[in-house]
């Protein structure tokens, strides 16, 4: 059994590792760590890079306990991406962090995590940082 846990390198995204990773000890599970862009990879503050993936990769191995994997893709869409895989590895739960958004700002700017509890085959946990 596989959780994939949406990650961005912020608060949103550090509540949702921790929730899911409370998901898998709770659960029995391995978490699959989906860090996601569109392509521009060089411009996204929201794309680990080489430095953070070794960092989230270390802190995982000795801060889990659980069997951790982290994956970096490049899509032409981050929630197509978190889904696709989901589907993939045939998951058992996603976690996403999501933050506040006002009704014209959904329409104007989207929202992955939106996307993601639309699009998902299974269950979603959406969770907010304390």
């Amino acid at each position: 059994m596989t959780i994939i846990v949406g990650y961005i390198p912020n608060e949103y995204g550090e509540a949702a590792l921790s929730a899911g990773l409370a998901e898998a000890r709770q659960r029995g599970s391995d978490v699959l760590v989906v860090n996601a862009t569109k392509g521009d990879a060089l411009i996204d503050q929201k794309y680990l890079g080489e430095e953070g993936l070794k960092n989230l990769t270390e802190r995982l191995a000795s801060e889990s306990g659980v069997t951790t994997e982290v994956r970096q893709t490049i899509g032409t869409d981050v929630a197509s991406e978190i889904v696709r895989i989901a589907e993939e590895v045939s998951a058992t739960l996603i976690v996403i962090g999501v933050r506040r958004r006002s009704p014209v700002g959904k329409m104007f700017m989207g929202s992955v995590a939106q996307q993601v509890l639309l699009d998902a085959t299974v269950p979603v946990l959406a969770v907010k940082p304390d």
